[in-house]
Formats: structure tokens, C-alpha cells, sequence
């Protein structure tokens, strides 16, 4: 670790720049855990004569200023940043038979130990989608009467089905499920009542009575079966526009038993409607209030028995089971209702939308296109992050380059490694030291699990001594070398009482040099800042309106620090004595400039579409002639094409990855054109230069 100070809120090295202020005695540390918290650079000394005769020092210092000021080693106070693999199995190529040995993800298990504002990289995480892996397929139908002519076609479909997946894995199982609405007024038929067991009594037909979502078939190797229960199903009807198959995605994704979700599979959720389906809130259209608490609610009948006393479940809901549960949930619905599933699919990650038609004839394709794009992509998740740990992801994809901010790669083949690189920052200290989280690809059931230590505390806290005689008999608690005195009691080892006066002691509370507000050096300050009295030798620091006043000359405060646009440090870290410590993905004096690069990935997945530079988390085009968010835009650029072009990505067969377009002109002539990076190589993942044509006609 390098020690340093901090200069305008930059570390700077303190021998090389004398205008520099050192942070670790600049921000009115009074505590060995005070201490710890000001920055990854500061020391504590616990030793009971450090600093005795010596005007000015301080306990809390650069751990070589401390040394050198005669602190001994043993009384140091300075924990660092750790990092142990505790389980790092190689990646496989296939699944085997027993898929609990096919290992996904590299490592599996992380212990690090950090303290209070330090950064610590974790081991790369390597992903690879092994060959050859089982996959549970639950097929979820809406069977409200509109999807007669889907039922008809679907008894037909099922071995098809099961042949094609066969070409994707060998270990295939399916299961099916229906859903129609809330089986209540005003979502069904209630009038005449002929119709609460017949919904299709107005229209002269026999449909089965309304119900809300029945698990009808667990997963299961026999397609026979599938196609067989499948073929039992008759549709119902219900009243209203919207389909409560929001219900039926809880149901299916929560009841692992009832379903059959195997641990080591991939698991599709196929969600087919032509509706748009009820969510959280339009319970209350039926009286219903009580919350959908994402729990199995199956009787013995295999039927959602809370349908009509819990409400919709919430997108928040639905995301947190598809991810706990590692379902990817394709969406197969028809072209009218498209564009409110692909809102919802932005919004619940793992999620895939397909065009249905009318009669789902096509469903086969859609399922299979749905599966193919979910393993072409690796789109790494959390789980259980503490609030004081901030995470940043870089993504180093099929072509070797590093992006920043980025955590998912596409335009994957099966067996392609790809790996992210992961910095942890604790931002504070929570009251339980020790946590746990994971980081996982979407979908996956193989995960990176982290356990974190706050190294929060000094070891020397464990052996304060209460009472302690060295505390002017008894008036404070000895604890790291200091006293810490008792209500009414003040000076360094509690000897005086807040009635004591004297003026030699209120030169204490001021130095001819004194540290302003907010840390800025100036002569002439008064006592205490100006924002505290001088009690005993020490400053009393006033409360204040605006935020928390502390130091040891009243110095330092919460809310003297830059502002963007009305907001302290622009909403986007903390004021720390005169300086702004900003989040994770953000940077800058005012903590007003974006760390993020995926703001300007155009759709090519090139930042700023290889003719600008990210700046701020914006792009800003250098290319003449190149305009729009991600300088996409761009009619005398060379590269310039006709907006309906194809985009594509491949692998050939040198491991070279090529990105092209492809697109007629107005003649109708085809036009296949390679994308090529500005000051970018094309690289052999085996580290020597691919070589490609760069246009055909």
C-alpha cells in the first residue's frame, strides 16, 4: 500500500508537495476507530507516551510519520486489506451426468478483509457455459378462450418441441401449467348464474369455470406425457382485458417441489399470451389489499389457493424470484401486446420477448431463438451486497479488450470464456461486521460466493480499561492511549471539569497557522474556528443546523463542500471535511462526473460507436461529422450505413472475432461490410493478428 496525503482532494505525496495537507491529521480524528475511517493511509498509535513534549502531534498520522515520531511497531494501529481464495475449481467444458461437477463459474469462494474507503480487486471471475447442459422447460399457457386455436396447435407441437431442444442438450425435461384471472367480480362472469360454472354460457359453447393458475404437469423426461396432458385442456373466459399470468409466474417459479426445478439445469419459463397481464395494485379493483408475498400457495389440487385473497405481484417481485430461483423467463407473446412485454423484459433481467402468432404455430422457433440468444449472452448479478460495500464491474469479452463499467458480454458461443474484473469499496462500517454476498451470471446456479470483514475496529479497543486510574482516577474510560472522558469531564487525561477556566489554556484552541473551515489554511482564524468554545484546553464544538461540526479545532464539518446544481457533491457522495468522497461510480472535486461506459455503448456494443470518446459517462464525438448519443450518427463518415442493417457478431474458425453488418442498397444490391475499430487490432485470442476483407460486394 502507498501512503500519501491529500491535496484539493487528490492524493499527492507529501515529501514532493509541501502545500499538500496530510488527511490523516487534517480531518480532527480524536479516536483510534475515527482514525480507520479517514482514509486506508492512516495509523494509530496506542502507545501512553507517544507525543508527550511534542507540540502538535498526533495520533492519527501516516504510518511512517508515526514511526518516525517514536511510536513503536507493536503499538501501531494499522489493519490492511486482505484477499483468500477459499475455493477456486477449474471451469468444465461439459456436463457430465451428474451436473452438481460442472463448474460454471471460477472462483467459487472469496474471503476479504477491508477497511473503511480502501479499494480491493478480487480474483478475475471466469464464466463459461459448459456444452451439453440439462435444461427444465416449463411451459405456462394462458387458457383464457382467445387461445383456443394456440391449445389446438400446441397438442400438436409437443415431440416436435422436445426434438429440437434435443439438438441443444441431451437432458431435456418439460412441464406445463395454465392460468386464466383472479377468479372474482370484476374479472369474471358472474351474471347470469349459469355462467360462474360455464364463463362461454353467453355465446353458446361449454368452457371450463375461471380460475387463476393450476400447475397441471411436473417436469418430467416423458414428452408423451407432456403432449397427453397438453391434449386434456380445455380453455374458460373471463371479463376483463388484462390476464392475471403474473400470478402464475410467482407459482411456477417459487414451488420447486410441485414443479420439479432440478439445481443443476438451466430453467425456461415459457410465458405465452396474447393479453396484457394484471400487476400489482389492480387487486384492489376486488377488494383485495394484502400483498403477494412471492410464497408457494399450491393445495392439494395443484390450484393458486390465494388467488382471490392476494393481490398481482409487483415487477420487483417477479425479478427477485426469477433470480433467486435462476429462471430465464421468455415471454412468447403476440405482436399487439410486444411492445409492453419488452418494457417488462428491460426491467427483469434474463428476460427474452418472442413474437407469437396468432395460432403459436411458430412457438418451436421463438423458444429455440429465445434459448440461443439467452446463452449468447453472460450478464453478471448480485445478491445481498451490503449497503456500505460498493461494487464496479469491467468486462473483458471474446476479443480480449477491457471494458470499463460493463458487466455482461454477447455475441457468445458455447465454451467461450469470458471474465470480469471486480473492485470492492467499503464506504462505511455496519453493525455487523462480517457479511455475505454473491455475484453470479443471470440464470445461473453456479455463483461467486464473497464473505466480507469490516475491519472497522482497532485491536487495541478490546482492552479499554473502564474506571481507569490514568483518567484522573477514575474519570474516563483508557482505551488506545487516550482517555475518554465522562460526561463533564474534559483535558487529555480528564482533569478538568467544564466550570474550569483559564486563559493560558485557551491558546490551546487556536495556533498561529490554523486549520480553516473545511480544512483551508489560514493566519488569524479564531478561537475554535469560530464555531466552538474553548473548555480546558479544548474545543467544544457548537451544534449546527446544516450538519455535524467536529476536529479538534472545530475544523471540519458535513456541509462545506462543493455543490452541482444545488446538490453537495451532486447527490453523488459524502461531505467529509471540506472534501467530497463520492460513490463508486462516480468521480471528480464534485463527485459530478459518471464512471459508466455502458451509457455510451451504441448497439454495435462500441464505445461511442468507435468514433468519439466516453467522457462523464456522455460521449463525446471526435470523428467530423459524427453526431448523437453515441456518435451513431454519422453521413460523411466512410463506415456510414443504411439504418436497417443487420448487426452480427462471429467467431471463425482462428478464434477470431468479427463484427459485421449487412444490408441491401437501393439498387437491391447485398452488401455484407466488417466493422472495424478505430486504432483497434482484430486479435487471435492465441495472441497473433487476425486478418479479414473489410468490405464485399
Amino acid at each position: 500500500m502507498h501512503e500519501s496525503t491529500s491535496c484539493s482532494g487528490r492524493l499527492c505525496d507529501q515529501a514532493l508537495c509541501s502545500q499538500c495537507s496530510n488527511i490523516c491529521t487534517s480531518r480532527g480524528a480524536s479516536t483510534c476507530k475515527q482514525c480507520l475511517a479517514v482514509h486506508p493511509t492512516c495509523a494509530w498509535c496506542s502507545q501512553e507516551d507517544f507525543g508527550q513534549g511534542v507540540a502538535g502531534s498526533s495520533r492519527c498520522d501516516l504510518k511512517r510519520n508515526l514511526l518516525a515520531a517514536g511510536c513503536a511497531l507493536t503499538a501501531l494501529e494499522f489493519p490492511t486489506s486482505k484477499l483468500q481464495v477459499k475455493e477456486d475449481r477449474p471451469l468444465s467444458n461439459k456436463a457430465a451426468g451428474d451436473t452438481a461437477d460442472a463448474t460454471q463459474i471460477q472462483p467459487q469462494r472469496l474471503h476479504i478483509t477491508l477497511r473503511p474507503g480502501e479499494i480491493i480487486r478480487l480474483r478475475p471471475v471466469k464464466v463459461r457455459q459448459v456444452e451439453d447442459y440439462p435444461v427444465d422447460l416449463y411451459y405456462l399457457m394462458d387458457l383464457s378462450y382467445s387461445m383456443n386455436d394456440d391449445l389446438l396447435r400446441l397438442r400438436t407441437l409437443g415431440k416436435d418441441l422436445a426434438k429440437e431442444m434435443g439438438r441443444t442438450t441431451s437432458n431435456l425435461r418439460m412441464g406445463f401449467g395454465a392460468f386464466v384471472d383472479k377468479p372474482l367480480s370484476p374479472y369474471m362472469y358472474i351474471s347470469p348464474k349459469e355462467a360462474l360454472l360455464n364463463p362461454c354460457h353467453e355465446i353458446n359453447t361449454t368452457c371450463l369455470p375461471q380460475f387463476g393458475y393450476k400447475h397441471v404437469l411436473s417436469l418430467t423426461e416423458e414428452v408423451g406425457r407432456f403432449t397427453e396432458e397438453v391434449k386434456k385442456q380445455i380453455v374458460s373466459r373471463n371479463r376483463d382485458a388484462p390476464e392475471g399470468g403474473f400470478d402464475a409466474i410467482i407459482q411456477a417459479a417459487v414451488c420447486n417441489e410441485k414443479i420439479g426445478w432440478r439445481q443443476g439445469a438451466s430453467h425456461l419459463l415459457i410465458f405465452t399470451t396474447d393479453a396484457k397481464t394484471h400487476v400489482a395494485l389492480d387487486g384492489r379493483l376486488a377488494g383485495i389489499v394484502q400483498p403477494n408475498d412471492g410464497q408457494c400457495h399450491l393445495n392439494s389440487e395443484n390450484m393458486y389457493s390465494m388467488s382471490t385473497i392476494m393481490d398481482y405481484p409487483s415487477l420487483a417481485l417477479i425479478t427477485e424470484k426469477m433470480s433467486e430461483n435462476n429462471i430465464n423467463l421468455i415471454f412468447a407473446v403476440t405482436s399487439p401486446v410486444v411492445p409492453l412485454y419488452q418494457n417488462y423484459s428491460e426491467l427483469i433481467p434474463g428476460t427474452t420477448v418472442g413474437t407469437l402468432s396468432n395460432d403459436s404455430g411458430n412457438v418451436i422457433q421463438l423458444i429455440l431463438n429465445a434459448y440461443a440468444k439467452i446463452r449468447s449472452v453472460i450478464d453478471m448479478e448480485t445478491q445481498g451486497v451490503p449497503e456500505e460495500l460498493s461494487l464496479s464491474f469491467n468486462a473483458t469479452c471474446l476479443n480480449g479488450e477491457v471494458i470499463p463499467g460493463i458487466k455482461s458480454c454477447s455475441g457468445l458461443k458455447i465454451g467461450d470464456t469470458v471474465s470480469f474484473s471486480v473492485e470492492a469499496r467499503a464506504r462505511g462500517c455496519p453493525k455487523d461486521k462480517r457479511k455475505t454476498f454473491v455475484i453470479k451470471p443471470v440464470g445461473f446456479k453456479d455463483s461467486l460466493t464473497v464473505t466480507v470483514t469490516f475491519e472497522c475496529e482497532c485491536k487495541c479497543q478490546a482492552h479499554a480499561e473502564p474506571l481507569s486510574p490514568v483518567c484522573n482516577n477514575g474519570n474516563g474510560i483508557y482505551e488506545c492511549g487516550i482517555c475518554l472522558c465522562h460526561p463533564g469531564r474534559l483535558g487529555p487525561r480528564c482533569e478538568c471539569a467544564e466550570g474550569d477556566y483559564s486563559t493560558t489554556e485557551q491558546d490551546r484552541c487556536s495556533v498561529p497557522s490554523t486549520v480553516g473551515i473545511g480544512g483551508a489554511r489560514g493566519p488569524g482564524a479564531a478561537v475554535c474556528t469560530g464555531r466552538g468554545d474553548c473548555v480546558c484546553g479544548q474545543c467544544v464544538c457548537h451544534s449546527s443546523d446544516f450538519g455535524k461540526v467536529w476536529g479538534k479545532l472545530c475544523e471540519c464539518d458535513d456541509f462545506n463542500c462543493l455543490r452541482y446544481k444545488g446538490e453537495l457533491c451532486s447527490g453523488h457522495g459524502t461531505c467529509d471535511c471540506g472534501f467530497c468522497q463520492c460513490d463508486s461510480d462516480w468521480q471528480g472535486e464534485n463527485c459530478n462526473c459518471s464512471r459508466r461506459t455502458d451509457t455510451c455503448m451504441s448497439s454495435l456494443g462500441l464505445l461511442c460507436s468507435g468514433r468519439g470518446q466516453c467522457v462523464c459517462g456522455a460521449c463525446e464525438c471526435t470523428q467530423p461529422g459524427a453526431y448523437g448519443a453515441t456518435c451513431d450518427k454519422c453521413p460523411t463518415c466512410p463506415d456510414f450505413h443504411d439504418k436497417n442493417a443487420v448487426n452480427c457478431t462471429y467467431k471463425d474458425e482462428d478464434d477470431c472475432v468479427e463484427r459485421f453488418q449487412y444490408y441491401e442498397d437501393a439498387s437491391g444490391k447485398s452488401i455484407l461490410f466488417v466493422v472495424k475499430e478505430p486504432g483497434k487490432n482484430h486479435t487471435h485470442t492465441r495472441a497473433h493478428k487476425c486478418t479479414h476483407t473489410h468490405t464485399h460486394f
